[in-house]
């Protein structure tokens, strides 16, 4: 069984820095693609990051220079280093799993909320 489980959220306030990690159990890193998520009120889900089992990351363009994702195999856990935090960061951020090779079986954390208000 697949579980996602991240944790590491809270209230920061603007300029800070947060990590959130997602420790994955049930799977093999090496054979997924993991991503980073986040929902903020009333929007819809967007992408923050993406991490390949090499190390390869991308990052949305409002989160560039700011964010830094990476992994450690060894602990099947993937880490999201947010610094320079913004209101507009706020958001329940979502650890997600993607097989690379088909059937392409996909899964989702429960999200952990982080909030940056003053």
């Amino acid at each position: 069984q697949v579980r996602l489980v991240e944790s590491g959220g809270g209230l920061v306030q603007p300029g800070g820095s947060l990590r959130v990690s997602c420790a994955a159990s049930g799977i093999i890193d090496s054979y997924y693609m993991m991503a980073w998520y986040r929902q903020a009120p009333g929007k819809q889900r967007e992408l923050v990051a993406t991490i390949t089992s090499g190390g390869s990351t991308n990052y949305a363009d409002s989160v560039k220079g700011r964010f830094t994702a990476s992994r450690d195999n060894a602990k099947n856990t993937i880490y999201l280093q947010m610094n320079s935090l913004q209101p507009e960061d706020t958001a329940i951020y979502f650890c997600y799993a993607r097989e690379v090779n088909p059937p392409f079986w996909n899964y989702w954390g429960q999200g952990t909320q982080v909030t940056v208000s003053s």
